[in-house]
C-alpha cells in the first residue's frame, strides 16, 4: 500500500505533471510547424539560400510574407532556426537553419532524418474513429490514416534501408550476405514491403538479386512501383498488391524472405510467418526485423517503450483489429511473443542477430 504524499509533495507532483503536459503540448505544436515548413519547402529554401529575411523566403516559396514572418519568428523562439540580429526590424531579420538541424529536417538521405515526423499531427484526423473503436472494439483500416501517415513511415524508414541494410545489417549476418553476393540470381521476397524502399535497397546493393515485394495496401504499392522506377531498379524489383497468406506465390523459391517492421501490425502473424517459411528454399533464410521493446512490461517504461505503446494505441492495434480474426498484437511485440508466433508457424528455433539498431530487433527463425 502506497503512503499518501505530504501536502507539499503532492503540490510539487501536481506542478511537475502539469509542466510535463505543457511541454508535450509545445512539442506537438513544434511538430505541426515543422510539418508546415516541410510541406511548403521553407527549410529547403533556407538551406539553399543561407540567412534569409521573411520577404525573401516568401518570394522563394510563393507564400504570404506575414505568415512567413510569424513562422520564422516561432522557429527561432523554439530554437530550430538561428537569427542574425534579434534587434533588427522584423522584416530585416535574417534567419538560418543550422547544419545539424538541416541533417534532421532537410536531408532525406541522412540516417538522422526525422523531418517527416511533422506528419504525426495528422493522427488527429482519425481520433474520432479511434474513439469509436475503443467503444465498439472494432479497428481503423490503415488506408483511413491517409497519405500523410504513409509518407511519414516511408520517409522515416528510407534512409535506414538505403544507408544501413547492405552496409551494416546484412554484413552482421555473413551467411545471408554471402548468399546475396554469390553472383547467382538470388531471389528475395519482401513481405509487407510498404512503399518499397527495403526492396529497392536490396536491388541497389546486390546487382544479381531479384526482389518480389508484396503489400496489401494499394497506395503503398503504387508508391513502391514509382520509387523503383525512379531508382533505376524497376527491371529487378517487382511489386504486387497481395497478402503473403494468399496462395499463388512461388513456394520454396526464395533465398531470403524478409519482413521489416510489420509482423506486429499483421492481423495474422502466425499465418504470415508460416507462409514465409513455405516461400523460402530448403537452404534459404527468413529474416524479421521488428520493434526492440523491453523483454517484459515495466512502468514507468523506457523511451522506446513509451514510443511503441503510443504508436500501438494510435495506429498498430487499431489497424490490426480492422481485419477479422486479428491476433491483436500491437506495436509492443516482446521477444517471447514473437518466439511463440514463430514456433506456432513451424519454426523450431529463433535466433536474434547481433545487429545494432536503436529501434529494431533482428530475428532469424529457422
Amino acid at each position: 500500500m502506497h503512503e499518501a504524499p505530504s501536502t507539499e509533495d503532492l503540490a510539487a507532483q501536481v506542478e511537475g505533471f502539469a509542466f510535463r503536459l505543457l511541454g508535450s503540448a509545445v512539442a506537438m505544436m513544434d511538430l505541426a510547424t515543422i510539418r508546415i515548413g516541410k510541406d511548403l519547402g521553407l527549410y529547403d529554401a533556407l538551406t539553399e539560400q543561407g540567412p534569409t529575411t521573411s520577404d525573401a523566403l516568401a518570394g522563394l516559396c510563393a507564400v504570404d510574407e506575414r505568415y512567413a514572418r510569424e513562422w520564422l519568428e516561432q522557429q527561432a523562439v523554439t530554437g530550430i532556426l538561428e537569427v542574425d540580429d534579434v534587434d533588427a526590424a522584423a522584416r530585416e531579420r535574417r534567419y538560418s537553419l543550422p547544419d545539424a538541424h538541416a541533417a534532421v529536417l532537410v536531408d532525406r538521405t541522412s540516417p538522422a532524418y526525422l523531418g517527416a515526423l511533422g506528419n504525426v499531427t495528422d493522427m488527429t484526423l482519425v481520433t474520432g474513429a479511434l474513439v469509436d473503436s475503443f467503444r465498439d472494439g472494432s479497428g481503423v483500416p490503415w488506408a483511413q490514416y491517409g497519405d500523410a501517415a504513409r509518407t511519414m513511415q516511408s520517409e522515416l524508414n528510407r534512409p535506414g534501408y538505403l544507408t544501413a541494410l547492405a552496409q551494416e545489417w546484412l554484413p552482421a549476418m555473413p551467411d545471408i550476405e554471402q548468399r546475396l553476393r554469390s553472383g547467382g540470381p538470388a531471389r528475395v521476397a519482401d513481405v509487407a514491403c510498404g512503399t518499397g524502399w527495403s526492396s529497392i535497397a536490396f536491388a541497389l546493393a546486390y546487382p544479381d538479386v531479384v526482389v518480389d515485394g508484396i503489400d496489401a495496401d494499394d497506395a503503398s504499392i503504387a508508391d513502391a512501383r514509382r520509387n523503383a522506377a525512379e531508382a533505376g531498379v524497376g527491371d529487378r524489383v517487382h511489386f504486387e498488391v497481395r497478402d503473403a497468406v494468399e496462395p499463388g506465390l512461388s513456394e520454396g523459391a526464395y533465398d531470403l524472405v524478409a519482413a521489416f517492421e510489420c509482423v506486429h501490425d499483421l492481423s495474422q502473424p502466425v499465418e504470415t510467418l508460416r507462409a514465409m517459411r513455405r516461400l523460402a528454399r530448403d537452404d534459404g533464410f527468413v529474416l524479421v526485423a521488428d520493434n526492440a521493446v523491453e523483454e517484459a512490461f515495466a512502468a514507468p517504461g523506457s523511451e522506446i517503450d513509451r514510443l511503441m505503446y503510443a504508436s500501438s494505441v494510435l495506429v498498430c492495434l487499431p489497424t490490426g483489429r480492422a481485419h477479422a480474426h486479428s491476433a491483436e498484437t500491437g506495436a509492443v511485440m516482446r521477444p517471447s511473443t514473437f518466439q511463440a508466433y514463430a514456433h506456432a508457424a513451424g519454426f523450431t528455433k529463433v535466433a536474434v542477430a547481433d545487429v545494432p539498431h536503436p529501434f529494431w530487433r533482428f530475428y532469424r527463425p529457422s
